[in-house]
């Protein structure tokens, strides 16, 4: 029996929307029907390239229009509680690019329009529905290493120290922590869930958003995880689990398809995974995203909203430990 293709709206047409357009094409039952952006010029020159027919001067337009199914937001991350918001009001479902918001109330406000507004709402964490990652969780559930005791993951890259860039510019919510650090807490949060305790430490980058942040959180098991992100450096971008019977250890770049082995105390791999993936990977989240919509699911198993709460309520604490603040947002 053929399926409906499902049909995307993309809100913004930035580099984050060309490379989840690019990896959706791929998917037989997907089509971008829509995008919008602030501009006429920008919408048709996204349009262009990926062949899409509906093109619109503004957000607003986006999501009024009736030809799409759902809204996946690609703006800037200050904005995604506003363009949420925006899509939801109109009755449409979303996917939203991470991280999900600027704080914890922000994310309860989207959380909560979403429960009102009976719509699906799902934060576009990637990485947490590559198929590596899937497998993870059942080996973990599977009990081969043992109690888990930490946590280790970091996320760095360089960049030219460009102040209008993102990352660097606190407009647009720059900083290590939003834009990077948000996987390896992501990571640490599907493997030991809400941490009891936080503790982080930064230094700034030159335009005064955090440049390198380190974090460790604390469980009420006694686990822990130790995480680092910066803008500054590259990194080696790999994870690890430690268990007390063995170890999984996920390779460069452990958000990115990749492979993964299981080693036991006598440092024997005893599991692991060959990478097969073709693709960038961004389609896993729209597979999930259109499954839950045909089943009339209002959020993910995979990632509930419960979980992007504590994700972000982490995310907000650290922040908070840190003095990270932006006084504007750029609109």
């Amino acid at each position: 029996m053929s399926v409906t293709p499902f049909r995307w709206g993309i809100l913004g047409a930035g580099g984050i929307a060309e490379q989840f357009t690019r990896d959706v094409l791929r998917l037989e039952d997907h089509r971008v029907v829509a995008v919008g952006s602030r501009t006429q010029v920008k919408a048709d020159a996204f349009a262009d390239k990926f062949a899409i027919p509906n093109r619109h001067d503004s957000y607003q337009k986006l999501v009024n229009d009736p030809d799409i199914d759902a809204v996946y937001v690609a703006t800037h991350h200050p904005m995604h509680m506003r363009d949420t918001l925006m899509a939801l009001n109109a009755g449409k479902p979303v996917l939203c690019e991470k991280p999900f918001a600027m704080s914890y109330d922000e994310t309860k406000k989207m959380v909560d329009t979403a429960h009102a507004k009976n719509l699906l709402l799902m934060e576009a964490m990637w990485a947490r529905y590559l198929p590596h990652m899937i497998k993870i969780r059942e080996v973990i559930k599977s009990g081969i290493l043992g109690e888990i005791i930490s946590v280790r993951a970091d996320h760095g890259q360089w960049f030219e120290k460009d102040p209008n860039f993102r990352l660097f510019a606190p407009e647009f919510g720059g900083g290590a922590l939003f834009d990077l650090g948000i996987y390896p807490v992501s990571f640490a949060s599907m493997v030991l869930g809400t941490p009891s305790r936080v503790t982080a430490r930064s230094t700034k980058a030159f335009t005064g958003v955090d440049g390198q942040t380190s974090v460790i959180l604390e469980y009420p098991t006694g686990a822990q995880a130790i995480l680092n992100m910066t803008n500054l450096a590259a990194t080696p971008n790999r994870a690890v689990i430690i268990g007390s019977d063995a170890r999984l250890e996920i390779d460069r770049t452990f958000y990115f398809p990749s492979t993964w082995r299981v080693l036991n105390y006598k440092d024997e791999v005893v599991a692991g995974s060959d990478k097969r993936y073709v693709g960038h990977g961004l389609r896993e989240e729209a597979i999930e995203f259109a499954r839950c919509f045909r089943a009339g699911e209002k959020e993910s198993p995979m990632l509930p909203h419960s979980e992007i709460l504590s994700i972000m309520g982490t995310m907000t604490e650290i922040a908070d430990q840190i003095g990270l603040k932006f006084e504007k947002f750029a609109e």
